[in-house]
């Protein structure tokens, strides 16, 4: 029997409209009672596997090897954790009038999470650019993410981060950094069975995802808070997400051609340096923001669509880009031996 593709013109990624089903679903049968507190410690228990996957998967050894192209890693970190986030408090002045004060929120937590791995990977890819490079600075995104984004989040958005305390820094340590490290320890025993099932397991990635969602929207609805967002902000909220995305793919290019980088790098840091990641973002959310998740989330669900559909555009037009003379010693030049995943997941 024949395998069914998604059709590749199709402008919404299928897991984006998992991601709306998922919504959907938590609007029209929201967990509540009994059903709320098993869906919210299955959605604890998932989280941590999926962080836990993350450190099995990350080779110690590549990402020592990345240290070396510091210069490129140090640049990804400063467009996630410094230019996203001063964007972020640049847009504060659009209240109310393109934003509600709940939506600013979800926006300035969106430009704090770190960068995406897999989608950076791939259109790096795709765009034949460095993919070793994409791969370690994505990895060192999602790792510093872990400490940067709730500390980023107690300084900028204190208080309304739904109380943010160092009870809530502990659980996202404890949910997040350490079955990340339990990952990275146990990698030399594990690390095979996931290279072998790495297609079976990338459903329970995005199957906790889709748990997480779930939970964090059915907690909203049954609040109430969806009463408070109107069509106007929602218009406004795709206007200013488009203008940031714009921005950031821009300085990225720019930047990285004014730093001196190849080709392959310059690729390699506009891709992984104007992303934000849905499956870091999710479930910090849901500790920082509690009942008020739902619409913390909903700017960061809307930009993962965004990025993904332009970026698909920018890779497949990179891709034509004329060879640059390849520069040896940088680590990753060899594109040779990774190809690409797919685009979905982070």
């Amino acid at each position: 029997m024949k395998r069914l593709r998604w059709p590749s013109w199709m402008p919404v990624d299928p897991y984006i409209l998992s991601l709306v089903g998922t919504v959907v679903l938590a609007a029209l049968l929201p967990a509540r009672g009994t059903t709320a507190d098993v869906a919210s410690g299955t959605s604890t228990g998932a989280v941590a596997l999926l962080f836990f996957l993350y450190g099995a998967r990350l080779s110690t050894r590549e990402a020592m090897d990345g240290l070396r192209h510091w210069r490129l890693h140090l640049t990804v970190l400063v467009c996630t954790f410094v230019a996203f986030p001063l964007l972020g408090l640049a847009a504060r002045g659009l209240q109310p009038l393109l934003l509600s004060p709940d939506l600013y929120r979800g926006f300035l937590f969106l430009t704090l999470v770190p960068s995406t791995i897999q989608s950076s990977i791939a259109f790096t890819s795709i765009a034949r650019g460095n993919v070793p490079a994409a791969i370690c600075a994505g990895s060192f995104s999602s790792l510093f993410g872990i400490v940067l984004t709730p500390l980023l989040a107690a300084g900028l958005l204190g208080g309304s981060a739904g109380g943010f305390s160092l009870d809530a820094l502990g659980k996202i340590v404890v949910q997040l950094l350490v079955p990340f490290l339990a990952g990275q320890f146990l990698r030399r025993w594990v690390g095979g069975f996931l290279t072998r099932h790495k297609k079976i397991l990338g459903y329970v990635d995005r199957g906790s995802i889709l748990l997480v969602v779930y939970t964090a929207f059915s907690e909203g609805m049954v609040q109430g808070i969806w009463h408070q967002v109107t069509v106007g902000h929602l218009a406004g909220l795709l206007v200013v997400e488009a203008l940031l995305l714009a921005v950031m793919l821009a300085a990225t290019s720019y930047g990285a051609r004014r730093l001196g980088f190849g080709r392959g790098d310059r690729v390699a840091i506009q891709f992984a340096g104007s992303k934000k990641s849905l499956a870091s973002g999710l479930p910090m959310a849901s500790v920082l923001f509690g009942a008020q998740a739902s619409l913390a989330v909903l700017p960061l669900m809307v930009f993962h669509q965004m990025q993904l559909m332009v970026c698909a555009v920018i890779a497949k037009r990179r891709a034509r880009d004329p060879e640059e003379p390849v520069v040896t010693g940088a680590v990753g030049e060899d594109r040779t031996t990774i190809t690409a995943t797919a685009a979905g997941g982070s």
